[in-house]
């Protein structure tokens, strides 16, 4: 587990007095603003953030030491990390995907599949992208990934199509 979690990112300027375009990656979005200062992803500079309206896809917002236009567009693309202390915990069964990414996973018998590189959200689900001898995508469902082990750093997965 990292202690830094990225939350959402920049997506651009809002007008012409230093608002940004936010997009925020939080299950509640508006909880983007109350995680404290935020970070960019190496951590060189901090952000304080006061959401001010929503807009199409994220919200306009506020960020400390940015007043121009130019500095907001300056910051398109950045994306902005949460220390993870400040994150709710979650229940059992639920994770944050920068805990899933770089797990190991191994099919029901044990065998190697590869590792966790990205999560994808399309709407119906996430999807485990995992690289390995072969790229699998797998639905993160319980019947396909039966075990997720944070400790011991591994999933169990039962792929489909796998018992032939």
């Amino acid at each position: 587990m990292t202690d830094k979690t990225c939350v959402g990112a920049i997506a651009g300027a809002f007008g012409v007095k230093g608002e940004v375009r936010l997009k925020s990656f939080c299950t509640e979005p508006r909880d983007i603003a109350s995680y404290g200062p935020l970070t960019t992803e190496g951590g060189d500079r901090s952000f304080t953030v006061k959401l001010t309206r929503p807009v199409t896809g994220g919200f306009g917002a506020r960020l400390s030491g940015v007043s121009t236009r130019e500095q907001a567009e300056a910051l398109r693309g950045t994306t902005l990390w949460a220390p993870r202390e400040a994150l709710p915990s979650l229940p059992d069964d639920e994770y944050y995907h920068t805990d899933l990414i770089g797990l190991e996973v191994f099919d029901t018998g044990g065998q190697p599949l590869g590792r966790v590189r990205a999560i994808y959200d399309h709407g119906a689900g996430d999807i485990l992208e995992v690289t390995g001898r072969e790229l699998l995508l797998l639905p993160f469902t319980r019947a396909i990934v039966p075990t997720v082990d944070l400790k011991a750093g591994r999933i169990i997965a039962d792929p489909p199509g796998s018992d032939e």
